[in-house]
């Protein structure tokens, strides 16, 4: 694996604001995440045979609060102390560590199954992160990513990041369900199924080697 120097990264979680995540009051948004959770659990109900889960990426922990309904003998995983704290303060009973997506602590295919939602468009490396989530990973990964140019439009439409064209600032890439179905089978296996809630797009690949 590529040592990366994370002092010369574009992405900067340290800044971005992630409070209230997946908790926003708003009628809209509260029924659009619980579309997307809907879909996760979906994806998840199509495989057997999960004896362990990790989330990487989890910020506040407000996903790991909802993947904990669905799975058993779930950890997760943070780059961003502060973040860090706030997601082990959510999920008391949960394992919840520090790590780099590119530098990952778990053993090489020690993972049944690995959840990354919402965090590779924020990466400067995704295909290098694609590939150390391979190494942990034992069977599957399923993976979340915002639908472009989808995603843009909305945020337009609710007069958001106007002067960025709608495009929300940290997202450093932009994949369409083509695009994204491309780089996971390219990179990690084969994609066996894709949820699309709006304005999302969620995929279920099985490890190749």
């Amino acid at each position: 694996m590529k040592k990366i120097d994370h002092s010369s990264l574009k992405a900067s979680p340290e800044t971005e604001n992630f409070s209230g995540k997946y908790e926003d009051p708003n009628l809209l948004s509260k029924y659009l995440v619980d579309n997307y959770f809907k879909s996760v659990r979906k994806l998840i109900s199509k495989i057997n045979d999960i004896e362990s889960s990790h989330e990487i990426g989890c910020g506040e922990g407000r996903s790991t609060m909802r993947l904990n309904r669905m799975v058993s003998k779930l950890s997760a995983s943070e780059y961003v102390e502060k973040l860090l704290i706030i997601a082990q303060k959510n999920n008391s009973d949960t394992s919840i560590f520090q790590e780099s997506v590119y530098e990952l602590k778990n053993e090489k295919n020690s993972v049944d199954l690995v959840f990354l939602l919402e965090v590779l468009e924020h990466l400067d490396y995704p295909e290098l992160a694609l590939e150390e989530i391979k190494r942990i990973s034992k069977k599957f990964l399923i993976l979340g990513v915002p639908r472009e140019p989808l995603w843009r439009f909305l945020n337009i439409c609710r007069f958001k990041y106007l002067k960025y064209l709608g495009d929300t600032p940290g997202h450093l890439n932009h994949w369409s369900k083509r695009s994204l179905i491309k780089l996971v089978e390219r990179r990690y296996g084969k994609v066996i199924a894709v949820e699309s809630p709006l304005p999302w797009t969620i995929v279920l690949a099985r490890k190749t080697e």
